[in-house]
């Protein structure tokens, strides 16, 4: 029997559920093409279910029947499809799952994907990128699993990801932006067609954004008088307040549009940005200023090192930061050794 469900991105969910057969599930943009696709599958396994003669037949037509669970890529695609689009940073995270398709593990068959397996896969991408990246990929891949063993009835007793060794994240970036930079980098962004990368980049200085959380910035969430930002959807998944700073009022303040009628803005703070468009002008900027090694985190890195230096204490910076572990404010706080020296002094 086939049932269609509605998910909260807009996107149908069809599934097909037969006593003998593995469920049966896809998902589909509009509800017409669900309902279609259960007819035709319906129709396929009534078919052939006919013309089977014996018992045996019968079983070996019901165990080829879940062809949507084939590969592991299959259950990649299901997650792209369903699962991701929930998510704050569904952008990023869509761009990673569309590469680790293109990897050797999203061929491998449900039934060959063992921990030797994940661990043969961690060896090889760990020859293409740094350990802390493949800890990400893991990570990811191993919640495709979960999902697919918890929602998806995929037949695993153990997620493999789970019993494998994850690889040493490495030393911790420690990359400051210098004065001569920046203005290096602004003069860049004042030449660059996009409008919103010179405003984002002082915002992520003055509040420790993460990319996501300012490209998804929406004007009823701010509030210029109150000298804040309320986040309510983040990367932890808890809202926070943002306290702005005299130059973040600033830069909000240009971009905040006119009304005859003297009524709030609303929708996006940056209408058209993705988080993809904003770290492509990001990257040609930094090249246009010469800079090198420097990427978009870390102007998360330099806005949390500089709430430390203006005197605030670890809890006030993981509230405005919104790290749930304070411990790992320290891969983000690289004092200024001058600075600590004339505090000995």
């Amino acid at each position: 029997m086939g049932t269609i469900q509605k998910r909260c991105n807009g996107r149908y969910t069809a599934k097909i559920r037969r006593k003998g057969f593995p469920v049966l599930s896809r998902t589909f943009p509009k509800r017409e093409e669900a309902e279609a696709w259960i007819a035709e599958q319906e129709a396929v396994i009534a078919a052939r279910v006919a013309a089977a003669r014996t018992l045996e037949e019968r079983n070996r037509i019901a165990s080829q029947s879940a062809a949507q669970f084939r590969v592991f890529g299959d259950l990649m695609r299901r997650y792209l499809e369903e699962v991701s689009p929930q998510k704050v940073a569904a952008g990023e995270e869509a761009i990673r799952l569309r590469g680790l398709l293109k990897q050797s593990l999203a061929a491998c068959p449900l039934e060959g994907l063992t921990a030797a397996r994940v661990a043969e896969w961690r060896d090889e991408r760990m020859k293409q990128v740094t350990g802390a990246t493949v800890n990400r990929d893991m990570n990811l891949l191993g919640h495709v699993l979960e999902i697919a063993r918890r929602e998806w009835e995929a037949n695993f007793e153990v997620n493999p990801f789970q019993r494998v060794r994850r690889p040493p994240q490495g030393q911790s970036r420690e990359r400051r932006l210098l004065p001569i930079e920046e203005a290096a980098l602004m003069r860049a962004c004042a030449t660059t067609k996009n409008p919103y990368v010179c405003p984002i980049i002082v915002l992520a200085l003055e509040t420790a954004m993460r990319r996501s959380e300012i490209v998804g910035l929406e004007w009823e969430r701010v509030h210029l008088l109150k000298r804040s930002i309320q986040l309510t959807r983040t990367k932890t998944g808890k809202g926070r307040a943002v306290p702005l700073s005299q130059t973040a009022i600033a830069a909000l303040s240009a971009l905040r549009p006119t009304s005859i009628t003297g009524a709030e803005p609303k929708g996006s703070v940056f209408p058209g940005l993705t988080p993809n468009a904003l770290k492509l002008a990001f990257r040609r900027a930094v090249e246009r200023a010469a800079i090198t090694d420097f990427r978009f985190h870390d102007l998360r890195h330099e806005a949390t090192s500089r709430l430390f230096e203006k005197g605030l204490t670890v809890m006030e910076v993981a509230s405005i930061t919104g790290h749930q572990d304070v411990r790992v404010l320290r891969r983000y706080t690289h004092l200024h050794v001058a600075d600590l020296a004339r505090k000995l002094n």
